[in-house]
C-alpha cells in the first residue's frame, strides 16, 4: 500500500512547478511551457500512468492522461489546470518570483495561486491513486493545458478543436478559482464557482487625416480615439443580478443578517472583505480600456491610432454589450475582436456539486458553501464547446487575514502550505468518492 499521501508531496510538487518559468507574454510566446509539460509527464509516468504530451505549436505543450473508472456507464470527469503564468517583474517582488521560497508557512512565487497550487493538488492525488491502484467510480481525465493566460488558443481551445477524443465520454469538469474559503459574517465560507463572465478583447482603430503637428487638424485620429476610450471607460453599466449572483448575495445576507437591498448591494459587499473585489465585478458588465498606441513622432499627426478594451459580459448579454461598446466608440472608429469567448452559468445543484460540498465538509465540518460568479475566465469555456459543464473547485482553507483575491496576477503571490495540504485531502476525497 502506498505510504505517500497526497498531502505529503503536494508542497514539493508545487514548488518544483513554480521554479519552471512558464511566463506567457501572449503573441504565441510561452517559452517554458514545454519544460513544465515534460516535468508533469515525468511525474505521471513515474507512477505507471501513460502521459500524452502534445504540442499545438512548437513549445506550446499540453499533457493529458486518463484513469479508468470502475463503472463504465458513468460519464467521465475532466480535472484540469494550466501550466502557464502571467509575467512577473522581479524588481517589484520581495522574493524571487520563480524561487518558490517557503517563508512564514507560505510558498511564494508566480503561479502559487494561479494555478500551480491546483496543478500540484491534481498531480499529488493522481499519483496517490495510481500508486495505490485505487480506481475511481468513473473515468477521470487529467489535463494540463498551455496558454490559458492568453485565452487558451494553444491550449484548451486547440485541444478541444483538434484532440476532442481525449475528452470522450466526459460530461463535467473542475478547475481553478473556486472552493477557497473566506470569512463572511464571522463564519468560514467556501465559494464554489458555478458561473463565469464572458469575455471579448477588442481593438479600437480610429481614423483621421495625417499631417504636421503644428497645423490645425479637426480630423485627428488620436483625439477621436481619446474620446472613444473616454466614453467607453466612463460608461456606467447598470447593476444586474444573475441567478448565481443573487443566490450568493442571499446566502451572504443569511450569514451576516444584513438585508439584501437590490438597489444598494454595497451594504452586502462591505461584509466580504477582499472577496468583494471578485464579487463586485460580477454585478455588472464591464469594459475597461487597457492599452493605447498611436503615432511615431511628436510633430506628426498619425492617420490612425489604436486602443485595446477588455470587455467582460454577464451570462446571456454578450451581443448587446458588444453593440453598446461599438455605439460608444462612435463614428470613425472601427471595432474588431481579438479574442472572444462565452459566459458560463450552471445551477448550484446536482451530484457533482453535492460531492464537492460533502468533500469540503468532511475536512471542515460545519463549513458553509455558496455559489459565486467569476469575473475572469477559465479553460472551462473551451471545454463547454464539447458540452462539458465546468465548475471552479481548487479547494483551499485560507487564513482570514490573507488577501487571497489580491494574489491573482499580483505581486508577491503566495499560498499557505497548510492550505495546499488541505486542498489535496479534499480533492482526494472528491475524486475517490464521486
Amino acid at each position: 500500500m502506498n505510504t505517500v499521501r497526497p498531502e505529503d508531496e503536494v508542497v514539493g510538487i508545487c514548488q518544483d512547478l513554480i521554479r519552471i518559468d512558464t511566463t506567457n507574454f501572449g503573441n504565441n510566446e510561452g517559452p517554458g511551457e514545454r519544460a513544465a509539460a515534460e516535468h508533469v509527464a515525468g511525474l505521471i509516468e513515474e507512477v505507471g500512468l501513460s502521459a500524452d504530451l502534445y504540442e499545438s505549436d512548437p513549445g506550446r505543450a499540453n499533457v493529458v492522461t486518463r484513469i479508468e473508472g470502475s463503472d463504465a456507464s458513468l460519464p467521465a470527469l475532466v480535472v484540469h489546470g494550466h501550466l502557464d503564468v502571467v509575467p512577473a517583474l522581479a524588481h517589484e517582488w520581495s522574493v524571487d518570483p520563480f524561487g518558490a521560497e517557503e517563508k512564514d508557512g507560505l510558498i511564494w512565487g508566480r503561479g502559487a495561486v494561479d494555478m500551480k497550487d491546483m496543478d500540484a493538488m491534481i498531480l499529488a492525488v493522481m499519483r496517490s491513486m495510481a500508486r495505490d491502484g485505487r480506481k475511481p467510480k468513473r473515468d477521470i481525465v487529467f489535463a494540463f493545458f498551455a496558454d490559458e493566460e492568453a485565452g487558451g488558443t494553444y491550449g484548451a481551445r486547440w485541444s478541444v478543436d483538434n484532440r476532442p477524443g481525449l475528452f470522450e465520454g466526459a460530461a463535467e469538469a473542475i478547475s481553478e478559482v473556486g472552493g477557497y474559503s473566506a470569512e463572511i459574517g464571522g463564519r468560514r465560507t467556501y465559494l464554489l464557482q458555478t458561473a463565469e463572465k464572458g469575455l471579448a478583447w477588442l481593438r479600437l482603430t480610429a481614423h483621421g487625416r495625417a499631417g504636421h503637428g503644428s497645423q490645425i487638424n479637426t480630423d485627428n485620429a488620436v483625439t477621436r480615439l481619446a474620446r472613444a476610450v473616454t466614453r467607453i471607460g466612463d460608461h456606467e453599466w447598470p447593476i444586474e443580478y444573475t441567478d448565481t449572483t443573487r443566490a450568493f448575495l442571499e446566502g451572504v445576507s443569511e450569514l451576516t443578517g444584513v438585508e439584501f437591498d437590490e438597489g444598494n448591494p454595497q451594504t452586502l459587499l462591505d461584509q466580504l472583505g477582499t472577496v468583494a473585489r471578485f464579487v463586485g465585478a460580477t454585478l455588472q458588465n464591464t469594459a475597461n480600456p487597457t492599452l493605447l498606441s498611436g503615432g511615431y513622432k511628436a510633430n506628426v499627426i498619425p492617420a490612425t491610432a489604436e486602443a485595446m478594451v477588455d470587455v467582460r459580459t454577464l451570462p446571456g448579454q454578450h451581443e448587446q454589450v458588444l453593440a453598446k461598446v461599438r455605439e460608444l466608440a462612435g463614428d470613425g472608429v472601427d471595432v474588431s475582436t481579438i479574442h472572444d469567448d462565452v459566459s458560463l452559468e450552471t445551477p448550484f445543484a446536482g451530484n457533482l456539486v453535492d460531492a464537492m460540498v460533502d468533500a469540503l465538509r468532511a475536512e471542515d465540518p460545519g463549513a458553509h458553501v455558496l455559489p459565486y460568479t467569476l469575473s475572469g475566465g477559465t479553460d472551462n469555456k473551451s471545454l463547454s464547446r464539447l458540452g462539458i459543464t465546468g465548475y471552479g473547485f481548487a479547494p483551499l482553507q485560507l487564513p482570514p487575514d490573507l488577501d487571497f483575491t489580491g494574489m491573482f496576477h499580483g505581486v508577491d503571490e503566495r499560498v499557505p502550505t497548510a492550505s495546499l495540504q488541505f486542498g489535496a485531502r479534499v480533492l482526494d476525497r472528491l475524486l475517490s468518492n464521486y
